[in-house]
């Protein structure tokens, strides 16, 4: 049981720091793309 429960928690911890490395990831490509002089919306 406490396996799981270790194993629930580090999941936890990953998925939380994935987020935030696509959430980044995603606000700066379109930060970077609406910046662009050539780019047409």
């Amino acid at each position: 049981m406490r396996a799981f429960v270790v194993a629930c928690f580090v999941a936890g911890i990953i998925a939380a720091g994935a987020a935030a490395v696509l959430d980044n990831f995603v606000q700066e490509s379109s930060a970077a793309a609406l910046t662009e002089p050539g780019v047409r919306i």
